[in-house]
């Protein structure tokens, strides 16, 4: 109880904590690389400090040192708001836990000032400080990892998205021009795309062009045989072009039956045939 008892006073004696803070911002400071100091101004470092001084100041008055209690409620939402900011600005999770650690040297010196010449009570009141500083600093990273995650997790939607365009050639028939590995996620991304296009467009024709798919295994081959089955029950024809000698043999070999799919070695060939269906005549 001593311990909580110093670092409650330290926190919420003015003169005391205003010390504290201008130690704490000189080594703010001279932690946040030169890249990062654009994004986080001076004034606002300043009241992210003062703030988070003032909420750790009231949380620690009922004596406890347990972060996940109610009195501690404020300053974990003031350290997820925080963390999930730097997050968003490209900080890592070590410059993001630094808010937190560097603030122990200059509460130990003051709580060393306080404690005089009474070493057990400077050993005590750096114990508890220690404590409760490690645990709001985990809060923090823990935080920030898991909007690290949600950003990573968007962006791969996103790239999910990009990499899947649906494309109208002609009247009645769209093309998707596919680049890369074909996995379950891919393909139902691949799915939702071409069925809106299909219904916005109201296409009869859909060409599926494996050119960019640098494999085709078992796994890969039925999920074109999904996207197919998908495309028929909306009433449009599908032709899988850009199949290759190389992806043509290895879907022998594996004994993938693909019959009753429409099969072409380039997208050239597959929209003549499109056109075609679809009755518009060709002619060179």
């Amino acid at each position: 109880m001593a311990g909580h008892t110093a670092i409650c006073n330290v926190l919420n004696t003015p003169a005391r904590r205003l010390k504290i803070q201008q130690e704490w911002l000189r080594r703010l400071g001279s932690t946040i690389a030169p890249s990062r100091s654009g994004g986080i101004s001076n004034q606002e470092l300043a009241q992210q400090t003062e703030t988070f001084l003032q909420l750790l100041g009231t949380a620690v008055r009922d004596g406890s040192d347990d972060i996940d209690s109610p009195a501690f409620k404020p300053v974990r939402e003031f350290l997820e708001a925080l963390s999930s900011s730097r997050a968003q600005q490209g900080f890592t999770s070590a410059e993001t836990a630094t808010f937190i650690f560097s603030f122990k040297q200059p509460l130990f010196e003051q709580l060393r000032t306080d404690s005089g010449a009474d070493a057990d009570a400077l050993a005590a009141n750096v114990w508890t400080a220690t404590q409760l500083l490690d645990a709001l600093g985990l809060h923090t990273v823990k935080t920030f990892q898991l909007t690290r995650e949600a950003i990573i997790h968007r962006q791969q939607e996103e790239l999910l998205e990009l990499s899947t365009p649906v494309v109208k050639l002609w009247d009645g028939i769209v093309a998707l021009p596919m680049i890369g590995t074909l996995d379950s996620a891919r393909t139902q991304v691949v799915m939702e795309s071409l069925l809106n296009k299909i219904l916005e467009t109201g296409s009869q024709v859909a060409i599926l062009d494996i050119t960019g798919v640098p494999t085709v295994d078992t796994l890969v081959a039925q999920h074109l045989l999904k996207t197919v089955t998908a495309l028929r029950l909306m009433g449009a024809d599908c032709i899988i072009s850009g199949v290759r000698p190389q992806i043509a043999q290895t879907i022998v070999h594996l004994g993938v039956d693909l019959q009753g799919v429409t099969t072409k070695s380039n997208l050239a060939d597959a929209l003549a045939l499109a056109l075609k269906r679809t009755g518009f005549t060709v002619s060179h």
